[in-house]
């Protein structure tokens, strides 16, 4: 069984209108040719957009769920191809064979419900479409993310060819109307559907709804209209960015198409934390090292945070391993009023050795405490595993 349209998107059954269409912006910005590196690539994201455009559609999803995913898309494929059985009517939904070749099983629907359109140059094909988003990475240090930074960020991504200017073709190509047209940039079909015959018009496939067609196309983009080439931009890192988190550069994205507005360009953020701290959300973790006298009698000593050295007061009797917390020394909280905090873990430190005053000190401290210890042998040892 094929792979259905819900598991294409990554979302449930019941799944909302703009659940779907927040599923489809993610896949597509993962799977676009332009931006993934898999074989598969454009087979994938033709599967995304064909999910898309049928479960955003209230008819469509309708008939899909009412079908099930094999005979929608066999059904889909014999709008598409004008027949499917002796005569051209092969099962419900093939339809006698009509004038200007291919159309769709989703067409039908649209022009049975309203959402044909007429004839002429103004198709679907040719309506405006804002073009895809693209996805980058950039990776910044601690310290950045802490203070926020202006990065540059280069990367290849598909651009309007300025020699046609988008077209395709030279501006002097020889022009000469669409045959299989007749210059309305759409086709027309009757199909026999369910719901009777219905008049279905589509874009047309040769001109792909231009009305015209041209004797040459453009040397540098191969008549696509678009082109690849390096970029470089300087894009803002606000304070308080974690890894994960994405910046938005509207219009920075693949060109749209038939005028349409330019896509928008995603940059995933790595924030690279480095061996000292631990990052929690906003929150830091740090560990520091106090000598068994401090953590004895007590002490203040210098804690190294992201801006700087604080102090911070080590209680007697702490006990190795113990935390504590410097409230608002972590980092800034992203667009928002005020800091995370540190949390500092200290770690007491026993020497590797003793001279002799410190060693008959330590032998006076166990004593004093009435410790049956060894302290010819084994008590430097035990004392260090305590800790």
């Amino acid at each position: 069984m094929s792979e259905n349209f819900y598991d294409v998107l990554g979302v449930s059954r019941d799944a909302s209108e703009e659940e779907i269409k927040k599923a489809y912006r993610k896949q597509a910005a993962e799977h676009h040719p332009d931006v993934s590196d898999d074989d598969d690539a454009e087979e994938r994201f033709k599967k995304i957009q064909k999910a898309k455009e049928v479960l955003t559609d209230e008819q469509k999803r309708q008939q899909y769920d009412q079908l099930g995913h094999d005979r929608f898309t066999e059904a889909d494929k014999r709008g598409a191809t004008g027949g499917g059985g002796p005569g051209g009517a092969g099962g419900p939904f093939g339809g006698a064979g009509g004038a200007g070749g291919a159309g769709g099983f989703e067409d039908i629907f649209n022009q049975f419900f309203g959402g044909g359109r007429g004839g002429g140059g103004s198709g679907g094909g040719n309506r405006p479409r804002q073009g895809q988003d693209l996805r980058t990475g950039l990776a910044i240090d601690l310290e950045e993310a802490f203070e926020g930074a202006t990065k540059e960020v280069t990367l290849t991504r598909p651009t309007t060819c300025d020699t046609c200017d988008g077209a395709g073709h030279p501006p002097d190509a020889d022009v000469e109307t669409c045959p299989q047209c007749n210059g309305r940039g759409q086709v027309q079909q009757v199909q026999q559907t369910p719901l009777g015959r219905v008049q279905q018009t589509s874009t047309c496939p040769r001109c792909e709804g231009e009305g015209e067609l041209y004797s040459e196309d453009c040397a540098d983009c191969g008549g696509d209209g678009v082109v690849r080439e390096e970029a470089t931009l300087s894009v803002e890192i606000p304070a308080g960015i974690r890894s994960g988190q994405s910046l938005r550069m509207e219009r920075e994205g693949a060109p749209g198409e038939n005028g349409g507005p330019n896509g928008d360009l995603l940059i995933e953020v790595d924030v690279e934390v480095g061996d000292r701290f631990e990052r929690d959300g906003d929150d830091l973790r740090v560990s520091e090292a106090v000598s068994f006298p401090q953590a004895v009698f007590g002490d203040t000593i210098e804690v190294e945070t992201v801006d700087g050295s604080v102090e911070m007061d080590v209680p007697a009797g702490t006990q190795s391993g113990e935390t504590f917390r410097l409230k608002g020394k972590g980092m800034p909280r992203l667009r928002r009023r005020g800091r995370g905090d540190l949390y500092v873990q200290v770690g007491v430190v026993i020497p590797d050795s003793l001279n002799e005053e410190q060693r008959e000190a330590l032998e006076a401290f166990a004593e004093a405490g009435g410790e049956d210890i060894d302290v010819g042998g084994g008590f430097f040892e035990k004392l260090k595993s305590s800790f």
